[in-house]
């Protein structure tokens, strides 16, 4: 019976999951909207199944699942996601599907694969809880069956999302082979000991092809989750053909959950291979904001520009990586979760904007700050917080990971992220002056639904109060970060 109890996060979402697809199918149509509400109230309940977990250690399955901190935070942090998703998605998905339930009921299973894989301690049910928390994203990419764009993004996010999770499987299987478990806790162990037979030289490992392939490949197929360059090219398209609020959901949720299963798999099975991983980290790094930053500046669409701005957030979060130590782990969870809320805040404007214009298109938000002054300034917050300004989440998030990375010695990372900084303002700073300084070309005032503007003032309240008191949240985060670095 306690074994129940530490699952019941998983299992309260499974049954939330299953009740929705029913429901969809006894509710009439025009009482569907309901289902998102319940919805919502059922991913709050889980919420509160992951509070009593918050001071566990154990492992279940025989090591396939492990409950820490590290977990706990995570699967907080994947229902805070996921509500916010539902609730911006209410008057959204009515408009473009008749199966609202059954949409619903796929956020929730992705959910669902996202806390199984930060909770995971073992290559096999890794594997299985990304594609639980992969396949319906390729059918939530392709929701609006009539759009075509929306096809051809569900379409290439299933292809390729199919391509790195074959990549990523051959790695886990080259690495069985070398060390004879996919058990991450008896990896570290089995590698110590084969670089204890080799005299102590961890580079002897990397002689043998095989161990080599399979560790390279594991970082590609990560590298696919995290939008990582070079593994990236997906990302416009997909972000710019999927409805709005799976753009919001993909660019969260599915980034967290990549960065949960490398931190996971790096510190607990190949921390002790003895190479650079600083060094490693901080190259890829430094290729992912800049070319996230650079492909940025010439986009004329909101949602491809935020497309390539998530690339170049997806740099500045592996800075933490660079500099992995106790400030490093937890200076990149608490990046994750500033840029929850900053991008499901910017992300929430563009649903509204778009659902009420039709467009999508940034020459269009012209004078927004004279239709909708409230967006405008939310809008106006959720750049400056990605530009990494003084008192929002970003800046105090970016701080941390610098500070990570001067830890480590990797000054210059620090200098060419600075650098990048400053680039990405550009693009930002240009949207702003577009809403607050260019003539609108409309002038009728854009309303706001009840449960978009909830959602939206929860996530920019999220960014005040990380920006101006991140010290409460800091803890959490290193305790987290101590759970998955002492053994």
């Amino acid at each position: 019976m306690k074994f129940l109890i530490y699952l019941a996060p998983e299992i309260t979402l499974l049954t939330l999951a299953i009740i929705l697809i029913f429901a969809d199918l006894a509710v009439p149509q025009d009482k569907k909207e309901y289902l998102g509400y319940f919805s919502v109230a059922g991913l709050i309940g889980a919420w509160f199944t992951v509070i009593p977990l918050a001071k566990q250690e154990v492992s279940l399955l025989g090591g396939s699942l492990i409950v820490d901190r590290m977990a706990v935070f995570y699967k907080e942090l994947f229902l805070i996601v996921a509500i916010l998703t539902v609730l911006v998605s209410i008057k959204y998905i009515r408009d473009i599907s008749r199966f609202q339930g059954e949409y619903y009921a796929l956020i929730i299973f992705c959910t669902l694969g996202n806390m199984l894989m930060a909770a995971s301690g073992e290559l096999i049910s890794l594997f299985v809880a990304l594609q639980l928390g992969s396949i319906p994203l390729a059918i939530l990419a392709g929701y609006a069956k009539r759009d075509p764009k929306s096809n051809e993004a569900g379409f290439k996010y299933l292809l390729l999302a199919l391509l790195s999770n074959g990549v990523l499987l051959y790695g886990i299987s080259l690495i069985y082979g070398m060390t004879g478990t996919t058990e991450l806790s008896k990896i570290y162990i089995e590698i110590l000991a084969l670089t204890k037979a080799a005299g102590g030289v961890t580079e002897t490992l990397f002689k043998q092809p095989a161990f080599a392939l399979g560790l390279v490949m594991l970082v590609a197929g990560f590298g696919f989750k995290i939008t990582a360059v070079p593994v990236h090219m997906w990302v416009p398209d997909v972000y710019e053909g999927a409805p709005t609020p799976v753009t919001a959901f993909l660019s969260v949720g599915s980034k967290a959950a990549g960065f949960a299963m490398v931190i996971r798999v790096v510190a607990g099975a190949f921390g002790a291979i003895n190479i650079d991983w600083p060094l490693i980290w901080a190259l890829i790094a430094t290729a992912t904001m800049t070319v996230g930053n650079l492909s940025a500046l010439p986009q004329t669409n909101i949602k491809r520009l935020l497309a390539y701005s998530s690339i170049a957030q997806a740099g500045y979060i592996m800075i933490g990586l660079a500099g992995f130590s106790m400030l490093g782990i937890s200076a990149t969870l608490l990046y994750l979760f500033g840029y929850v809320f900053t991008n499901m805040a910017a992300f929430t404007v563009v649903i509204i904007f778009s659902k009420f214009t039709k467009s999508d298109e940034i020459s269009d938000y012209a004078g927004l700050s004279r239709r909708s002054p409230v967006l405008a300034l939310a809008l106006l917050i959720a750049l400056l917080s990605l530009g990494g300004l003084p008192l929002f989440a970003g800046f105090i998030t970016k701080f941390y990971v610098f500070a990570a990375a001067v830890e480590r010695g990797l000054v210059w990372l620090v200098i060419v992220a600075s650098i990048n900084s400053v680039i990405s303002l550009y693009y930002y700073l240009k949207v702003a002056k577009i809403v607050y300084v260019d003539q609108p070309i409309e002038k009728e005032a854009i309303p706001v639904p009840p449960s978009l503007a909830l959602g939206l003032g929860i996530a920019t309240i999220g960014i005040f109060v990380l920006g101006i008191y991140p010290q409460p949240f800091m803890n959490i985060t290193q305790l987290a970060a101590q759970s998955i670095l002492i053994r």
